[in-house]
């Protein structure tokens, strides 16, 4: 039964910005236009092969990858939901270049979006959950367009960041640095409404989440970590690990907000000239931002993400977030010196078919 009595999201905004009387309204006005883009595709998911939106694009974007119907579509929503409002003076995404001109005849406001239309977009075929991922800046010289290197600014300055997942439920978790809300978006009624008040990373876990495919690329003080969880209850660790890995940003960082956990997509040898797979300003940055709102940790595999100085609008980055304890553990194999003692097992020991007990070699 729906409870009538939960806050909605516009509720939960006014009541937030009761603790800054001098507020302009602005912020709640852009994040209320995020939430209306991602209701739309939230729709637009549900209709999938129905409304022939499943399948590839036809064209790569910016980063050289496929894109897909759904993040043409979801591209365009976002861009149409926030570009009019006002509130902005510039906005970025994953599927563009360069900055999204603002409409000709429309004020400029004072902040600067950066968003991740459809992450996890490679699953959407296969009918497993993805998400949006957006961030807020404050822009440098409010009421004029935006720069690129307007958007160069470190994690720290977010004024605000969150995601919406498009699972069984489409979920919608916000933070503007007082901690971490999820709302839950009703269909019937149209509308976010408050369902998970504050939430928190636990500390500890028993999970992590990495792409074990990539192994032999990973650095010594990665494979140490991962191997030192699979050797389970017998290890170092002495307690049993479980591995995740779902191929989508958002439902890795859902699952680990609900139940705790460790992502790791670290920077490795398999193309020397990336820093990194994911994306600082609108995945990492974003994502980092909720995560510490949540009591976690967020870093680059050496230290903080957030104090990071992006250098291009789409730099990639080493990625290690979640429950604070495991994160200062990696952070910490990085900075010890490896010796011969400390070399790590492989991933996987190799198995004959048969055993190597006396009762099958006599």
């Amino acid at each position: 039964m729906f409870n009538i009595e939960r806050s909605t999201l516009t509720e939960y905004l006014i009541d937030q910005r009761r603790h800054h009387p001098d507020a302009t309204g602005e912020l709640n006005a852009l994040i209320l236009q995020v939430a209306q883009a991602c209701k739309a595709i939230s729709r637009a998911i549900a209709h999938g092969a129905l409304a022939d939106m499943l399948g590839d694009h036809g064209a790569d974007n910016v980063q050289g990858e496929q894109q897909k119907k759904l993040d043409v579509l979801a591209d365009n929503i976002f861009l149409r939901a926030t570009h009019w409002g006002g509130s902005l003076a510039g906005m970025i995404s994953e599927e563009n270049e360069a900055p999204i001109p603002l409409p000709a005849g429309h004020s400029r406001g004072k902040y600067l979006l950066a968003f991740d239309p459809l992450d996890g977009s490679s699953n959407i075929d296969v009918n497993v959950a993805v998400g949006s991922i957006f961030s807020i800046l404050r822009a440098a010289t409010p009421g004029e367009d935006a720069g690129a290197d307007d958007f160069l600014q470190p994690g720290t300055r977010q004024v605000a960041a969150g995601y919406a997942i498009y699972g069984p439920s489409t979920m919608l978790v916000l933070s503007v640095g007082k901690g971490v809300a999820g709302f839950t978006f009703n269909p019937i009624l149209g509308d976010f409404f408050l369902t998970h008040p504050d939430i928190r990373v636990p500390s500890t876990t028993r999970e992590f989440a990495i792409n074990a495919s990539n192994s032999r690329f990973w650095a010594p003080p990665v494979r140490r970590y991962v191997d030192e969880c699979l050797a389970g209850r017998s290890g170092p660790r002495g307690t049993d690990f479980n591995m995740r890995w779902i191929a989508s940003l958002v439902a890795e960082t859902h699952r680990i907000l609900m139940r705790g956990g460790v992502f790791l997509y670290p920077r490795d040898s398999k193309d020397p000239s990336k820093a990194g797979r994911l994306r600082l300003l609108y995945e990492c940055n974003p994502i980092g931002f909720i995560i510490e709102q949540a009591g976690g940790r967020a870093s680059t595999g050496h230290g903080p993400v957030l104090e990071v100085t992006p250098e291009s609008l789409h730099q990639r980055i080493g990625f290690v977030f979640g429950s604070s304890d495991e994160v200062e553990r990696i952070e910490r194999y990085h900075l010890e010196p490896a010796t011969t003692a400390e070399r790590p097992l492989p991933l996987f020991n190799t198995r004959s078919l048969f055993s190597d007990s006396p009762a099958f070699t006599q």
